[in-house]
């Protein structure tokens, strides 16, 4: 005898006579039933109640009086307040469904508990196949109603099922909806040879047929282990003739799609069924039970996004004041060169963000922005509206191509002035910094709009200099002058174009650097300093490129004078678009060192300031108080990076580039995506601990809870645990060969459950810590607060 579910032990045969002895007393101490009907059959009325018979047997008893194909059966009813059973009532169901005691039984958990709407707890309570005998059978039912037990001590109400045990040639699962895609109109199948138990055990993997609402064959995959050798189940003895020919006929197909249509609509929704075809063909329902998780699918229409060209500007996941800083600027400039440039309505664009956050990571409208084309390309071109469209923008373009080089000089000669003119935030009042922070959002959406239409409507040569190709050949030759990393930037601001904006720190350059063919040289690239040097020193500080340098590095000299002569040459080294782009960089970095100040007159961390909305730190500005729930606030957990091409369903990302065809084996169970770390079950657990284990055993549900992903290298989506984990809304993906060695405890994993992947080494900027406790002063308003010069290490920090 063996058990079903998360328990694998033996049971207890005829032969087991101690063991049965002791099953038997505990039974029989019962005594006889105060109640009439002590044992109910499957088929009488009263059976479908699930508060007195259990989920299980109710849904089966339901399923019987419609006329589906239900083994007969009785229940052992649950009873409250400790009720006795009637032995001779039991005795006697036992000997007529038994045969005698001939025919083995199947003794199966019943609670009013599981297979409901809300939760299946599948695999949560024992369910005992291959019964023989008496002794055996009692042993079996007590083995079920002890299964009710929970780990806090308390006692789940449990009623217990007998059925008689089928030799299945074929059993499997049936979704009468694909769970894992979230449609409705697919039914998923997973088959294995013998009973089903040893597939929603996770021990083997099925064959699995994606179905149409009317059987037809959409797609199959052979699971490796589908025609193994497989121990004996719910089939009894192994068939070894079934393995010549195919899982499931295209007869048998139709026919379980003809039961899950039956099923749906006795039950009023696409169900979750085991069902088993015997030795002779005909086909049967061992359980029926509500899909508890569906994942999300993107409603008809949903917009197309993904990280696209905004990742260069903002790669890295933002803080709520960040994404109000960068992303609400670049999308409002965006919108207006989209505008201009009449390649999208207006009417959409005022509808439509261009660029928005997912989790925390920007990303744009890759339709909007004409990154991809058009789902129907016949339609577009038959539609007239673009051509209008463009037809009335074509006067506004054709100047404006003319005219753009002298407007995009115009804006950065502005940039520079101000940047020049704006003394150091420490000395600055609260009104002050919220008037410069309120003209770097403005200015901020000139910068975008431009360097868009630059990019657009002006040539440049293949090889013309970039930002980052300058930024690379001065970061080599302050490294060659022996300048540190941490003041590369004080001597040559035009290096932060190799780092992307950061409230909680300053981005990382690389580690290694050779200048490109058309290096400038030093005195070149000191002309670019000038501008936000000047603007972000402290008083105590020169405003000279030359003082700055030699204070930087006091060992090495520059000529002054070649310095100030070349200023404005190299000032016109970079095209229009590089130009702006750089400057976009540059307000970002002013915007960091004012929101730092802030910061520091409130006694905050800078990742605790982020926590706020733009909104809510320009009221702190003009004098009022922080919200009373900061202190409540936490950072948004890690998210991992965005995929190419994506939709939102219920605001989850759902990857558009999925290849439902993939043949590696590998393949999401459990929408959605996180960022962990790996523990296989054993040893301390990690805060985000994504667990890693060789087959979906559901004797793993009670550590599902709390965890961040699940990885393993075998299991089905139909099997229990997958569907717990679907309960759960935890990422989880099957099929990943050699997971266990090749991802050891303490490594980081990005697990995608919608796509089915799973990636090593999350890059350590996706994680962003808690910020620590930091001293809040909600009652103190900013404008009050005298300016004073930053302790030393943040002078440092905030000076470029």
């Amino acid at each position: 005898m063996t058990t079903l579910d998360e328990r694998h032990g033996e049971g207890a045969r005829d032969g087991d006579g101690h063991r049965g002895e002791m099953a038997l007393g505990r039974v029989e101490a019962y005594g006889p039933a105060p109640v009439p009907s002590a044992v109910v059959p499957l088929d009488r009325p009263g059976t479908e109640l699930p508060r007195i018979m259990g989920s299980k047997a109710a849904n089966l008893a339901r399923a019987a009086r419609a006329g589906l194909p239900v083994l007969p059966g009785f229940v052992i009813p649950h009873r409250a307040g400790g009720d006795m059973i009637d032995m001779v009532a039991l005795r006697r169901a036992w000997h007529e469904l038994s045969d005698g005691g001939t025919r083995p039984l199947v003794v199966r958990s019943s609670s009013p508990q599981e297979d409901t709407e809300e939760s299946s707890l599948a695999g949560r309570f024992d369910s005992v196949l291959d019964v023989r005998g008496w002794r055996g059978f009692l042993a079996a039912v007590q083995r079920v109603l002890d299964s009710a037990e929970r780990p806090d001590g308390s006692t789940a109400p449990m009623a217990v099922l007998v059925q008689p045990m089928l030799a299945a040639r074929v059993g499997g699962v049936m979704f009468g909806a694909d769970p894992v895609a979230g449609r409705a109109d697919r039914m998923l199948v997973s088959a294995v040879r013998g009973g089903p138990d040893s597939l929603v055990s996770g021990a083997r993997d099925g064959t699995g047929y994606w179905l149409g609402t009317h059987g037809r064959l959409l797609r199959t995959e052979v699971a490796e282990t589908a025609d193994a050798t497989w121990p004996e189940s719910s089939a009894g003895a192994r068939l070894e003739s079934a393995s010549t020919g195919p899982l499931l006929t295209r007869t048998e197909l139709f026919r379980l799609a003809r039961l899950a249509r039956r099923v749906r609509k006795v039950f009023g929704g696409p169900q979750d069924v085991e069902f088993g075809f015997d030795t002779d063909g005909r086909l049967w329902l061992f359980q029926s039970r509500p899909i508890t998780a569906m994942a999300a699918r993107p409603a008809r229409g949903a917009r197309l996004l993904g990280p696209g060209p905004v990742a260069e500007t903002l790669p890295e996941q933002l803080a709520p004041l960040e994404e109000d800083l960068w992303v609400a600027p670049m999308a409002r400039g965006l919108a207006a060169a989209l505008d201009i440039g009449g390649t999208a309505p207006r009417r959409l664009l005022g509808a439509v963000p261009v660029v928005r956050t997912v989790g925390g990571r920007a990303a744009a409208d890759l339709r909007l922005l004409g990154t991809v084309p058009p789902r129907h390309r016949w339609l577009a071109l038959l539609n007239p509206a673009p051509g209008a469209r463009r037809l009335g923008a074509a006067w506004r373009v054709g100047r404006l191509a003319a005219s753009l080089p002298g407007l995009a000089t115009d804006l950065v000669a502005d940039v520079d002035r101000r940047l020049a003119e704006i003394p150091s935030p420490t000395t600055l009042s609260g009104t002050s910094l919220a008037d410069e922070l309120r003209w770097t959002r403005r200015v901020l959406v000139s910068l975008h709009a431009q360097e868009a239409l630059a990019g657009a409507l002006l040539h440049e040569p293949p090889k013309s200099r970039t930002a980052a190709g300058t930024a690379l050949a001065a970061l080599t030759e302050a490294r060659a002058r022996g300048v540190p990393d941490d003041q590369v930037t004080a001597a040559d601001p035009v290096v932060l174009a190799l780092t992307a904006p950061s409230l909680g720190g300053r981005g990382r350059l690389p580690n290694a650097a050779l200048p490109p063919a058309d290096n400038l040289s030093s005195t070149a690239l000191a002309s670019h300093a000038t501008p936000l040097a000047r603007a972000a020193q402290p008083d105590t500080s020169t405003t000279s490129t030359t003082s700055t340098t030699s204070t930087t590095n006091t060992t090495n000299t520059t000529n002054t004078s070649s310095t100030t002569t070349t200023a404005k040459a190299s000032s016109a080294a970079l095209p229009p678009r590089e130009a702006l782009r750089l400057r976009v960089r540059w307000v970002q970095e002013l915007q960091v060192r004012l929101v730092r100040e802030v910061a520091l007159r409130l006694g905050m961390e800078a990742e605790r300031i982020g926590l706020l909305r733009w909104t809510e730190l320009a009221h702190v500005l003009d004098g009022g108080p922080l919200p009373a729930d900061l202190h409540a606030r936490v950072p948004q957990p890690a998210s991992p990076p965005l995929p190419d091409e994506f939709r939102l369903a219920d605001g989850q990302v759902v990857a558009a580039d999925r290849d439902s065809r993939r043949t590696d084996g590998v393949r999401g169970v459990s929408a959605g995506r996180a960022v962990g770390t790996v523990w296989d079950g054993s040893g301390p657990r990690p805060a985000d601990a994504v667990l890693v284990v060789r087959t979906l055993d559901p004797a793993l549900a009670p550590l599902l809870p709390g965890l961040t992903g699940l990885v393993a290298q075998t299991g089905s989506p139909l099997s229990h645990l997958a569907v717990l984990a679907r309960e759960f809304g935890l990422p989880a993906v099957v099929g990943v060969a050699d997971a266990v060695r090749r991802f050891p405890p303490g490594s980081r994993l990005t697990v995608d459950g919608t796509a089915g992947e799973v990636r090593l080494d999350a890059p350590p900027s996706d994680v962003r810590p808690d910020a620590p406790p930091s001293d809040v002063r909600p009652d103190r308003p900013l404008g009050d607060v005298q300016p004073g010069g930053p302790p030393d290490d943040v002078r440092q920090g905030d000076a470029p």
